[in-house]
């Protein structure tokens, strides 16, 4: 029996390597990295369920994560809403006019505390979002948004763990009285 779990503990960790690699080289693979994301995940259920413990420990186990998955989707669905709702009514407009800055340092600055802040009283995800899609309307230049994506990724995750409201994380610490908001 404890060949057979090696075994299938092994077939896992090659398969999903091979799903990893798959993701990776998207390009010249000719394969989008969603569609060998979702074959590989299905791939390494299959052979788990046919490996594993007993066929409800692996129902309970695969409903877990089917659930956890559909929450991230249905948040995303939901900050993505906010972000065509922003820009429908002309918001990120708004915002771009009142940035008087042509200096990108300055400019860098405003993000990451704008940012950081905004993430402090919303959540990581939906002010990186926000953010990111407020940036493409400034900059022009591709290095240069990359460079504010990631200042933005930083700020965002920074300002969220700073209130217990920004990050979920923060909030069930919180919560669990394993943290204060000071």
């Amino acid at each position: 029996m404890l060949g057979y779990l090696r075994g299938m503990t092994s077939a896992l960790a090659i398969l999903f390597v091979v799903t990893y690699a798959a993701i990776v080289f998207e390009h010249p693979l000719g394969v989008n990295k969603s569609a060998a994301a979702l074959l590989g995940s299905g791939v390494l259920w299959v052979v788990y369920a046919m490996g594993g413990p007993d066929a409800q420990a692996v129902n309970d186990e695969l409903s877990a994560s089917v659930t956890g998955t559909a929450q991230i989707v249905f948040f995303l669905i939901g900050a993505m809403t906010i972000v065509e709702v922003i820009d429908a009514h002309n918001g990120f407009e708004v915002l771009t006019r009142r940035i008087s800055t042509t200096r990108l340092p300055v400019l860098m600055w405003m993000i990451g505390l704008s940012t950081f802040f905004l993430s402090a009283i919303l959540d990581n995800l939906t002010t990186a979002i926000v953010m990111v899609s407020l940036m493409r309307r400034l900059l022009d230049q591709r290095e240069d948004r990359l460079l504010f994506a990631g200042i933005i990724i930083i700020a965002a995750n920074a300002g969220g763990a700073w209130t217990p409201i920004g990050d979920v994380t923060t909030t069930m610490l919180w919560i669990g009285g394993q943290i204060t908001t000071l």
